[in-house]
């Protein structure tokens, strides 16, 4: 992608920036109960405030439709914004139907009501941006998690005031740029769960730029079903069967390695101390299915991540959320931090259950990143443009 224009290339000093985060964190009986989301944007606002900047904070919570609904007020994060920035934080509610007066000092920091209140934020309309771009002097987008969304506060703004990206936003970019514009090879990508018609585009992208693909979970029976491989009752999407094998024939024709499990982990059900057992690719019987991939595999594996200089990982091998069929997900993951940590191996991991299941092995805190964007991280792997980004670029 083209370069971005970062905090570095910008004077905060006694400007009025706006400030796009994404606080969607979780919330019970009005208590923020995870602030991980929190924690990563708290650098970006204290260097403004440091530097003698306003700080007004656009951010979205669920889903409300365009309507002001009281429960999904960002009422309950101030105080959890201001525990994690050690500053007062001062919320002001507007429905956002006109223009709300936003007294905000220099070294003073302000976070603004739900931007989906509007029903023009989802709809980027020009109007809203324009009153969203009224409130500051320019624009600085940390919320990455959000880019993939042309939305009034994250892209709109934009053509109406200096855009510049946070520090959140530019270590996510600088590392998935790593890992996949300029990465050091060989490349291996990781691509799991459940089913193939999810991860289409993904592949198709991955299997022009990757070494070796990995391809796990549900999925992987997929491709094996096409190969003519018996999965007994495994989930499986068996009318892509044509489709698996246009995408190994692709991956061949472009000197991408996909690499399939050769040996699996199976039981008759789906329950938390299932009896199972390791079986070939020939021995899965009818009234059986594939939870996981097996030790064969899981060395396969490793021995992939020996060989490579930067791995991508998206989406768990198996079943991770129930035991045994979480084995070859901490195997390989725990292998992977071991290559990070000993600085053979550059390693970025996204997506919601990747994040968890690397969380589970105990190792995603040794990984090179770990992106907690979702749908963004998602659609950067497959190689579309994000408008939150391209509204960060430099002209050229």
């Amino acid at each position: 992608m083209p370069a971005f224009r970062t905090l570095n290339d910008v004077d905060v000093t006694g400007k009025r920036v706006v400030l796009r985060l994404d606080l969607n964190v979780p919330i019970a009986n009005g208590v923020v109960t995870d602030a991980t989301r929190i924690e990563r944007v708290v650098p970006t606002i204290r260097e403004l405030l440091d530097k003698g900047a306003a700080v007004i904070i656009l951010a979205h919570f669920e889903r409300p439709k365009g309507k002001v609904v009281p429960e999904m007020s960002l009422k309950p994060v101030a105080p959890a914004l201001e525990r994690q920035l050690g500053a007062p934080v001062t919320f002001i509610f507007t429905d956002w139907r006109t223009a709300p007066q936003v007294d905000a000092k220099p070294g003073h920091c302000v976070l603004m009501e739900n931007t989906r209140f509007h029903p023009g934020e989802e709809k980027n309309d020009e109007g809203f941006s324009k009153l969203l771009a009224g409130l500051g002097d320019i624009f600085v987008n940390d919320a990455f998690s959000a880019a993939h969304r042309a939305h009034s506060s994250t892209e709109g703004i934009a053509h109406f005031i200096p855009a510049f990206a946070g520090r959140a936003m530019e270590a996510e970019l600088k590392a998935l740029q790593m890992a996949l514009e300029n990465p050091k090879r060989p490349l291996v990508a990781v691509v799991g769960g459940a089913k193939v018609s999810s991860k289409l585009e993904l592949l198709g992208n991955l299997s022009g730029i990757a070494n070796v693909i990995v391809i796990g979970g549900g999925m992987a029976n997929t491709f094996l079903a096409a190969q003519g491989v018996a999965v007994g009752k495994s989930l499986c999407e068996h009318d892509l069967a044509d489709t698996a094998r246009a995408i190994l024939a692709t991956a061949k024709a472009r000197n991408c390695a996909i690499l399939l499990p050769i040996d699996a982990v199976v039981a008759r059900e789906f329950r938390a101390g299932a009896a199972s057992r390791t079986a070939g690719l020939a021995e899965v019987a009818a009234n059986e299915m594939i939870l996981d991939v097996g030790a064969r595999t899981v060395a396969a594996i490793n021995a992939a991540f020996d060989a490579a200089a930067t791995l991508v990982w998206n989406g768990p091998l198996g079943a991770f959320e129930i035991a045994p069929f979480d084995a070859a997900t901490v195997a390989t993951a725990r292998h992977a931090a071991a290559l990070t940590r000993g600085h053979k191996l550059t390693s970025v991991a996204g997506g919601g259950d990747t994040v968890a299941a690397l969380n589970h092995a105990g190792v995603a805190s040794d990984f090179t990143y770990i992106s907690t964007a979702g749908g963004a991280f998602l659609e950067w792997l497959e190689g579309k443009p994000l408008p939150g980004v391209k509204a960060l670029e430099e002209p050229t």
